[in-house]
């Protein structure tokens, strides 16, 4: 008979334990290692039992990942205490954010989920992040629409970077040239 533990018999740990572990086989594997099956193994648990905690299976596991990361990311991006440059800060902390943790970053930007952005349902921590975005650039600016345009193109922007940086696309050598750049173009 095997010992029960708190995760055996805690819905909410053997949910928590079935993310980590997907997140923990997407980050030494990549995405496509991710199965029902490969989790099931990776934790000791049948595949009907990931799925009594998931039964959307691994795309449920997934966008619960996805939400999970916009909350981390939303903390990342939060405004330190003291801090003095705050466009600057959000820069360099959301591509901190998407070199510390690839196929996070991967699964928050590229995974077909369900979950929507820009719209009244977006998830909570997906709003957080983005207001970060939109407090770096709405500095004394009055329209709000303005603000938003330009959250969302220093979003893009930065996510442009990020991916092309990850796939070795861009020199390192200029990596400071291009945040000082994009630094100011969103200062004018």
């Amino acid at each position: 008979m095997t010992p029960s533990t708190p995760e055996r018999t805690d819905p909410s740990g053997r949910s928590r334990s079935i993310v980590d572990a997907a997140r923990r086989v997407a980050e030494e594997e990549g995405w496509p290692a991710v199965t029902v099956r490969r989790l099931a193994a990776e934790i000791g648990y049948s595949q009907p039992i990931l799925y009594r905690s998931f039964p959307g299976g691994r795309d449920e596991i997934v966008e619960q990942i996805v939400v999970a990361g916009f909350a981390e990311m939303a903390v990342e991006l939060s405004d330190p205490i003291g801090a003095g440059d705050r466009l600057a800060h959000v820069v360099r902390a959301y591509l901190a954010f998407a070199r510390a943790h690839p196929a996070l970053y991967e699964a928050m930007f590229e995974a077909r989920t369900r979950i929507v952005f820009a719209a009244a349902e977006t998830p909570e921590p997906l709003r957080e992040a983005f207001g970060s975005f939109l407090d770096a650039v709405a500095t004394g600016r009055r329209d709000e629409q303005a603000a938003v345009v330009r959250a969302e193109l220093l979003w893009s922007m930065l996510h442009g970077a990020a991916r092309l940086s990850a796939s070795e696309r861009l020199d390192p050598a200029l990596e400071q040239a291009r945040l000082d750049t994009i630094l100011a173009l969103f200062r004018s």
